[in-house]
Order: structure tokens, then sequence, then C-alpha cells
């Protein structure tokens, strides 16, 4: 009996809850609505003309190809899908047919400036696909706005030409938002340089302190010299850790080209620290052992010892 009961109490919950739930869509769908009003739908069909969205309203919304984006080669059924949500601005109530016309565009000119300011506060990592070539740079469209990449921040390289990154897709970072002027300014370079940064800091966290590495002088400083040990490594050599002798520069002993070994001291804060003295220090060392065992060696007699009473005897002359 128990059970029973329960099973109507639930029952009875369950048919309030879509008794509310109807309400409410059926209050939505009465809404007073505006011409200029910025209204959410989701996308339930798409021709290459124009997109229908489900408004949860009396009438569906229609949004023509023209009022969906500037951006050059924009293709309706390969970037838009039944199932996205888009925000769009109603631009007549009526468009002859009983739907709401709408335009993505212009929503695009309200909300997209604070979703680009968003981007730029957070530092997230936006993919892009570059759709022109200007001078001294490319055009790529980030929520719909026209964005320019200087050519210098297209690659951590120098770019000559831009020509050949028509149609690269790019990962970038906003680094401008200006709506005023309508400049928005992004980098694919500052991406390109933070991965750098993070494959280099792990291929230096593998790295042991104590291993002896070869590479080749790159550069000197006053302060001591870099040397490159390869994968694209490289580490200081203070002035200090060149060698045994005191030296007031590097160039003493040291020339850019040269091969040399050295130790790694550390690799604190992704810096890597070496050590040319250290391996004089052992040399010197392991010379000295040698040494020592040598003269050692030199006061160990290799006759053999003797006790017999004949020894003792061979030794003895009588008169």
């Amino acid at each position: 009996m128990a059970e029973e009961i329960t099973t109507q109490v639930e029952g009875t919950t369950e048919t309030a809850e879509s008794m509310d739930d109807y309400k409410r869509e059926v209050e939505a769908s009465f809404r007073k609505l505006s011409e200029g009003d910025i209204i959410t739908g989701t996308v339930i069909a798409v021709t290459e003309e124009e997109v229908t969205l489900d408004l949860k309203y009396y009438a569906s919304g229609i949004i023509k190809a023209d009022q969906f984006s500037d951006e050059p080669g924009f293709n309706l059924p390969e970037s838009v899908h039944s199932g996205d949500v888009v925000e769009a601005t109603i631009i007549r109530l009526d468009d002859g047919e009983g739907n709401l016309l709408l335009s993505k565009k212009q929503a695009n000119d309200v909300l997209a400036w604070d979703k680009l300011n968003q981007y730029l506060d957070d530092g997230t990592v936006q993919k892009v696909r570059v759709k022109g070539i200007v001078p001294s740079g490319v055009i790529a469209y980030l929520e719909g706005i026209r964005g320019f990449i200087p050519a210098s921040h297209l690659s951590l390289d120098y770019v000559e030409d831009c020509n050949p990154w028509l149609g690269k897709e790019l990962d970038v970072r906003v680094i401008t938002v200006d709506k005023s002027k309508k400049k928005l300014v992004l980098s694919a370079k500052v991406v390109a340089r933070e991965r750098a940064e993070e494959e280099q800091n792990h291929r230096i966290s593998m790295l042991v302190p104590g291993t002896i590495v070869e590479g080749t002088v790159e550069s000197i400083m006053p302060y001591g010299a870099f040397i490159n040990i390869g994968d694209g490594l490289s580490g200081l050599v203070h002035i200090s850790q060149i060698c045994l002798r005191r030296i007031k520069t590097p160039k003493e002993v040291l020339e850019v080209g040269q091969s040399v070994k050295a130790k790694i001291l550390n690799t604190n804060d992704n810096k890597i620290s070496l050590s040319m003295r250290a391996l004089e220090e052992n040399t010197a060392a392991d010379t000295k052992n040698e040494d020592e065992s040598r003269s050692v060696g030199d006061y160990i007699s290799h006759e053999t010892a003797s006790t017999s009473l004949g020894a003792l005897l061979a030794n003895i002359k009588l008169d």
C-alpha cells in the first residue's frame, strides 16, 4: 500500500513539474519582443541561404546568409550546424512569412567586443584561419570581427612574404582590442613562444646535475661564456668556472666556435649552469692521486723477506 502511495506522489510531482515547464514555455512564446532586441536561439535548420532558429517563441527566427557574417568565403552549411546556440538582433518582427528576421552581425557589434575583451583579459588561445593578405600582415576573423595579425606576429621566425600563410589555421592570442576604433590585433607568435619555452623547460628538467656534456662556445660575455650543448639548449659557464687559474676575461681561454666539455652544476630557474673548472679539478685530483701512489711505490721493496737461519749465518764472517 505504501508503495502505491509513493508512486502516486511521485507521479503527481512529475506532472506538476511538466505543467510548470509548459506554462513557462507558453509565457515565453508570448513575451513581448521589439526590433533591436538581442535574443538567443538554437539552430534547427541550415541552408546555403539562411539559418533557422528555435527561439522558444511562437515564431521562428531567420538569419539570412548576408546577415550572419562578413568573413570572406564564409559558408553557412560548413560553419553552422543544428544544435548550435546563436545570439542575434531582431531587425524585423515579421519577414512576411510569420518569422522574425534576425541579424547575427548586428548582435556581434554589441556582444563580440565584450567577448574579445574577455579573451584579452583571460589570455585564452583562440583558433582562427587566415582569410586575407594586407600590407605588413594578414587578416583573420574572431567572433565575426575582422582582426589583423602583423607579419612580425605570425611566427617566431622572420616572415618576409605573407602570401604562403593564406588559408592557414593559427592558434592566436588577442593582444589589442579597441571597440571605438574597430581595432582587433591578434598574435600567433606569442602562443608559439610560450609553447617553445614550455618545451625547452621540459628538456632542461631532464638534465641531471653532475653530467658531463660537450658543446660549442656560441657567445662570449665579460661575465662568462654561453655553450651550445645541443637540442636547442645553451648553458652559461661563469668566468669563475672556466679554469683553475684566475683570468680577467673569458677570451683569454675561449673563442667562439671552440668545442669544449663541461659539467652541469644545476638547472635552477630553468637556466643551465656549467663548469669547465670542475673537470680540471677532477683531472688535477686524479693526477695527484697517481703521483702519491707512485711515490709510495718507490719506498716499497720488492725483494722476498727471509728469516731462515741459513740466511742469517750467510752474512757472518768467521776469522
